[in-house]
């Protein structure tokens, strides 16, 4: 297994997970809209086909770990029906957006969201169905650390989903997808959100990320079981899901 390399926003001091939570507070208030103009929509099915993972078992209690605005957490209440979502997430300035969001959507008595980190849950063993992250494992701090605690709060029979950013192989694909990433993005980011550093990040970030393979057996090490990949869109995102025993 190749060894970790640590890539951070802004090369500070401050260390990955900071420099991560003041980058995400950042750029807070255009995420969604770039979210959509960059993917040019298909991060929507993205997020649906992950969530679709957990429909055969219908999980009650589900953990949105990194919840951002809460995209994933409003899905899954319209979709899944549960009774109870908790998001987390560092970045404060996204999870008051994400509130407003929640409340315009009249989830508020089934979606709550609240300050945590992946690598320190405050919840007992075993207290979740189901567990999600979308577009956030890539920024833990230390990786292995925030899947094992991930693994601990999941109940025994209960799923994983991951959604993540990876690297296509196809040619041409492959090097118009890095030309995008390294020099397009960036620069709307710059103009949109004031912030080209953090768009940057992504295209580096993406690129030393344990993908495919490397990150199931990765899913195994810290305790999942039967770890599946699906790549989408030629390999521009893939989903990854496993289970525990």
């Amino acid at each position: 297994m190749k060894e970790e390399i640590t890539v951070t926003p802004y090369g500070s001091e401050a260390g990955k997970k900071a420099e991560v939570e003041q980058m995400f507070d950042r750029i807070a208030p255009r995420y969604d809209l770039l979210n959509r103009v960059l993917s040019l929509g298909i991060d929507v099915w993205w997020r649906k086909r992950a969530i679709g993972y957990l429909k055969s078992a219908q999980p009650k209690e589900i953990l949105d770990v990194a919840t951002g605005t809460a995209d994933v957490a409003i899905l899954m209440a319209k979709i899944l029906k549960p009774q109870r979502i908790v998001g987390i997430d560092i970045a404060n300035q996204m999870l008051e957006l994400g509130r407003v969001k929640i409340k315009g959507a009249g989830l508020e008595t089934v979606i709550s969201l609240e300050t945590g980190d992946s690598e320190q849950l405050r919840f007992d063993n075993d207290s979740f169905d189901a567990v999600t992250v979308a577009f956030g494992v890539r920024n833990f701090e230390t990786l292995e650390k925030g899947l094992a605690e991930m693994n601990r709060v999941l109940r025994p029979g209960g799923r994983v989903v991951i959604l993540e950013f990876s690297k296509p192989h196809i040619f041409p694909i492959k090097q118009l997808y890095n030309a995008y990433f390294k020099y397009v993005l960036p620069l709307i980011g710059r103009l949109t959100s004031r912030d080209m550093r953090a768009y940057t990040y992504l295209f580096e970030s993406v690129q030393v990320f344990p993908e495919g393979k490397q990150f199931t057996e990765i899913l195994t090490k810290t305790g999942f079981q039967n770890p599946i990949c699906e790549r989408l869109t030629l390999g521009i995102c893939s989903i990854y899901t496993a289970t525990k025993q």
